[in-house]
């Protein structure tokens, strides 16, 4: 086989390719004269060497990721049992002092109430006086008042004891509030100074804690 007559473009790597081809020719007779001819047109006519792709064998289905067969994705967290209340709805003389005032003035306990619940937000001025004017106008509180006890609930994990709290405060307004507050108390709330004193005397209390603590000293060393 022979390209003697083969007519390449000017380019400087065809006679690079003549030779190429020459020496090629005796030892693959199987190349025929239409591929040859492919070959130089398309080497030639760029001057670009030919560049092979080389493919991988990795395939996505040969990856895989083994998971232990005792894997359970984490479970969510279980709510927290409500506990019960300190003391019963009709508990009311256990505090004679607070049962006395929430008759005459129940305005007076709610606000009370209401600042510790709001955790400072709301003084207990303010919630008296919308206690007051619920009464004036409504003449019906509870519907202001159970939002406060379901709230205090919530904060402290206690139980919808009697029944719901729309209908504690519907049917026993005043035994209501007095529970509420004697429940505040035995979680070591001092309602009458209100959120912030009984901020401060916690901090006092930390600060004198830390002072009574006794004072080790170091051995000396040589």
């Amino acid at each position: 086989m022979s390209t003697t007559n083969i007519n390449f473009p000017l380019n400087p790597y065809a006679e690079y390719y003549r030779k190429y081809l020459s020496s090629i020719s005796s030892t693959v007779p199987s190349i025929t004269g239409s591929h040859v001819f492919s070959f130089v047109d398309d080497q030639t006519s760029t001057g670009i060497p030919p560049t092979t792709t080389k493919t991988s064998s990795f395939s996505a289905e040969s990856y895989t990721t083994d998971t232990p067969e005792d894997y359970a994705p984490p479970s969510p967290e279980k709510p927290k049992p409500l506990g019960p209340w300190s003391t019963g709805l009709c508990d009311c003389f256990d505090d004679v002092h607070n049962c006395c005032i929430t008759c005459w003035c129940p305005c007076i306990t709610f606000g009370r109430i209401a600042e510790i619940i709001d955790r400072g937000s709301s003084s207990c001025g303010t919630s008296g006086v919308l206690y007051t004017l619920m009464i004036c106008v409504t003449g019906c509180p509870c519907f202001f008042t159970c939002f406060y006890r379901s709230k205090m609930r919530q904060q402290h994990l206690l139980k919808p004891d009697p029944c719901w709290d729309c209908c504690v405060h519907c049917w026993c307004e005043g035994c209501a509030l007095c529970q509420e507050y004697r429940e505040l108390r035995s979680r070591g709330y001092d309602l009458s100074i209100g959120w912030h004193g009984n901020i401060e005397n916690k901090q006092r209390r930390a600060v004198e804690m830390k002072m009574m603590e006794p004072v080790v000293k170091e051995k000396m060393t040589r």
